[in-house]
C-alpha cells in the first residue's frame, strides 16, 4: 500500500524537475553560483538518488552512467536511469520494510522518511537551477 501512495507523489516532483532539465538551454548547464553550476546541481541530484536507492531500499546502481556536467542528453539520461532505479527500488521493497529505521551516514531513517528527504532535496535543487537562472541571466 506503501509503494502504491507515495508513487504518484514522487512522480508528479521527478516528471516536473525533468521537465525543467529537458528544457533548459545547454549553454546554461555552465551557469554558476558560488561552487555550484546548473549541470553539476543535475548530476549531484541523480547520484543522491541512487545513494538513497542503495542506503534505504537496498537497491545498487547496476552500471556506469558515463556523465559530463555540461551535456543535456547526458545528464537527462543520467536523471532518467537514477529514477527508474529507485521506483525499481521502492516497488520491491516489501511493505513492512517501508517503516522500518535505517542507519545510514546520513542518520536513521525509515524508507518512507528518506524518500521525503529526496523530494524536499529535489525541490531545494531546483530553486536553485531557477535563481541561478534568472540571476545570471539578468547580469
Amino acid at each position: 500500500m506503501t509503494f502504491e501512495t507515495v508513487l504518484p507523489i514522487w512522480q508528479a516532483i521527478q516528471e516536473r524537475f525533468h521537465k525543467t532539465v529537458k528544457a533548459l538551454p545547454e549553454q546554461d548547464l555552465s551557469l554558476q553560483m558560488g561552487s555550484s553550476t546548473i549541470g553539476s546541481l543535475i548530476k549531484h541530484n541523480a547520484e543522491v538518488e541512487f545513494m538513497f536507492a542503495e542506503w534505504f531500499f537496498g537497491k545498487s546502481k547496476s552500471e556506469a552512467i558515463e556523465t559530463s556536467d555540461t551535456n543535456l542528453e547526458q545528464l537527462v539520461q543520467l536523471l532518467t536511469a537514477s529514477n527508474a532505479n529507485l521506483i525499481e527500488a521502492m516497488k520491491e521493497l516489501p511493505e513492512d520494510a517501508w517503516h522500518q529505521r535505517m542507519e545510514s551516514s546520513i542518520g536513521t531513517s525509515t524508507p518512507l522518511e528518506a524518500l521525503g528527504r529526496l523530494m524536499y532535496h529535489t525541490g531545494i535543487h531546483s530553486g536553485q537551477i531557477s535563481l541561478i537562472q534568472k540571476t545570471l541571466k539578468a547580469k
